[in-house]
């Protein structure tokens, strides 16, 4: 089976999920989609197993991606 994640990278993780859907609203004004990982998993077994909720884009945007979420940090 082949993993659906191949060609994609970790651009921004949070223990908040407000974190990740800003983040991904930034990167969609810039026109780069991106992906919410594990999104639903609190519903399912609760926040005190979620490692982290993770955005990820493909590849090729990774390096714009990360430079366009730096310029939001404090």
């Amino acid at each position: 089976m082949q993993n659906k994640h191949k060609n994609l990278k970790i651009v921004a993780r949070s223990t908040f999920i407000h974190e990740i859907h800003l983040a991904k609203a930034k990167l969609e004004n810039e026109e780069i989609k991106s992906y919410m990982i594990d999104e639903h998993l609190t519903y399912t077994i609760g926040t005190a197993f979620i490692e982290e909720y993770k955005l990820m884009v493909n590849e090729s945007d990774f390096e714009k991606a990360r430079t366009i979420l730096s310029l939001y940090k404090t």
